[in-house]
């Protein structure tokens, strides 16, 4: 898009601003929102007529519901603009959009056919505008009518600066990384993560693992873990990443301390106990002092680091230092690191990091990068650029 001129043209400007929202609809955490503005006021201030779109949530197709209206996003857009945005419920009723103005489209899912990319409400987005601008990184790989099937039509298509950020650092960190490259992946599920998982195996130098992701390599290891979350029919493909690591010259490191407790609850008794002398009931809720200083001396000799996912329960403080830890190793490193996630932005702003190169918005989208997947939204964008050919069938 900066590539480009905006002047005296109407823009519709696919953002991602499906942000958390507290139960009386106030915006909980703004992190999209301020990660779209510099894309939204470049637009704005090329005197484009600009029309965001967003998504909140999965509301039903075709019934307008207040849980998920932007109402609260177009007055948090409004206040940092500082200039009126207002909220059009009826995208195709019309509604009047000068040069310098922007306007905020009601949440695009309350729009049937918007989750099945249908053809005719995607070509009927094209016809709002003379540029259709992605700038949604983070629901890039969703195939979807203001994701993708708009793209298809709108007379001229372009990344946004988001878009492009993403992409470009994603990039760098994958496909041409300064060794050793260091992925932190932590979460409940080895399924979820099975393909990231696989394809990390063979690439990263080092694979340091959390959560109850950590809890099943530590089972396909032959360790005791009590009660502790894991999949135990996920052990055998554990043990296989674990073992094509470590057959390539990588390492795996498994935690050999931990910090459990016997319930999961905010008045939970944290005490700290080596692998071998768990309780029958105990549930590992954490990483040890032991094992958090040998993952900051790997984080400290890297040269690349890529982070998804916590390594223990956080959002409790007394089962919160392993992740702490963490999370101030990366941000201390000299390499070049990038994070991404939901709860992996939720821990970094828990812990004010912010030295990080690059700090991505996506949640699904950037694990799907991680697993090396085209991403529908981005590949419609090639191809429209002249590149390969893009899936046109909806």
């Amino acid at each position: 898009m900066t590539d480009m001129s905006l002047v005296n043209t109407k823009v519709f400007f696919r953002a991602d601003l499906n942000v958390p929202c507290d139960e009386n609809g106030q915006i909980s955490d703004d992190t999209r929102i301020k990660a779209s503005l510099p894309g939204i006021s470049a637009a704005i201030n090329q005197g484009a007529a600009v029309m965001i779109a967003s998504h909140l949530g999965r509301p039903t197709e075709g019934r307008f519901d207040s849980r998920y209206s932007l109402a609260p996003i177009a007055n948090a857009i409004s206040s940092r603009l500082g200039q009126e945005v207002k909220l059009i419920k009826d995208w195709f009723g019309g509604f009047n959009v000068r040069p310098g103005e922007v306007v905020l489209l009601e949440n695009c899912r309350f729009n049937v056919g918007e989750k099945e990319n249908d053809e005719r409400l995607s070509q009927k987005i094209a016809n709002l505008c003379d540029v259709y601008v992605n700038d949604a990184f983070a629901s890039a790989h969703r195939k979807e009518a203001s994701t993708h099937g708009v793209a298809k039509y709108a007379k001229t298509v372009c990344a946004g600066p988001l878009m492009t950020k993403e992409v470009l650092a994603l990039s760098k960190a994958l496909e041409n990384p300064t060794a050793p490259l260091v992925a932190v992946v932590g979460g409940s599920k080895v399924s979820t993560k099975l393909p990231v998982l696989n394809r990390l195996a063979e690439s990263v130098d080092h694979l340091i693992l959390g959560g109850g992701i950590a809890n099943t390599f530590l089972l396909s290891q032959g360790n005791s873990i009590g009660r502790s979350l894991a999949e135990k029919p996920m052990v055998q493909q554990a043990a296989e990443i674990f073992n094509r690591i470590v057959q390539k010259g990588g390492t795996c490191p498994l935690p050999s301390d931990v910090v459990v407790s016997k319930k999961l609850e905010k008045t939970a008794i944290a005490v700290e106990k080596q692998m071998g002398e768990l309780d029958p009931d105990d549930l590992i809720l954490d990483i040890g002092p032991d094992t958090i200083n040998k993952f900051k001396d790997i984080l400290k000799e890297a040269g690349t680091i890529v982070w998804n996912g916590p390594v223990g329960v956080f959002e409790l403080n007394q089962f919160s230092k392993g992740t702490k830890a963490l999370a101030k190793a990366v941000e201390e490193s000299e390499a070049f690191s990038i994070a991404g996630g939901g709860d992996t932005i939720a821990a970094i702003n828990k812990f004010s990091i912010s030295q990080l190169d690059y700090i991505s918005t996506a949640g699904g989208a950037f694990l799907e990068f991680l697993e090396g997947r085209t991403l529908p939204a981005i590949e419609i964008l090639n191809f429209r650029a002249g590149g390969e050919p893009a899936d046109l069938k909806g």
